[in-house]
């Protein structure tokens, strides 16, 4: 089976380059990943062992996250990138935020760990934290509301 962080890869490199389509094989492994329309999930395939006739292979599909609904008034805070979103900069150390704080442009809220780089995720807005819409340790795509914030 594919390694997840190499999937999760291969869609950053389709949405840094802009692409719609990406198919990839080997003797032991086939991976297509489509994107486009809400519909589309990444498929992983896996050729026979032995090179016998043709055969269907099993398919594994991986559902994209659900967007999470933007309540009115509600401003989103989005991944800048597909990786694992961490709430707090090691476990021992508070979180980086909670609901009714207030944050600043340049308040950091949380980190996104992408090819064993953890990137930290600025506000880049002004306002109070409404909802913080995924868990420490979730894996976050490109685009992906996590935190919703309340306008000042």
């Amino acid at each position: 089976m594919i390694d997840i962080r190499k999937l999760k890869e291969l869609v950053r490199l389709m949405v840094a380059n802009d692409l719609t389509e990406l198919d990839l094989r080997d003797e032991q492994q086939q991976v297509s990943v489509k994107r486009g329309g809400t519909n589309a999930v990444p498929v992983v395939s896996h050729a026979p062992a032995v090179a016998a006739a043709p055969a269907a292979a099993p398919a594994v599909a991986v559902s994209a996250p659900a967007e999470a609904p933007v309540d009115d008034g509600l401003i989103a805070i989005e991944s800048p990138m597909v990786g694992t979103y961490y709430a707090k900069a090691s476990p021992d150390k508070p979180p980086f935020l909670n609901v009714g704080d207030s944050i600043g442009e340049e308040s950091v809220v949380c980190l996104i760990e992408a090819m064993k780089i953890f990137n930290e995720i600025k506000a880049e807005q002004t306002g109070t934290v409404a909802k913080i819409l995924v868990q420490n340790g979730d894996p976050v795509e490109f685009g992906q509301p996590l935190i919703l914030v309340k306008p000042e």
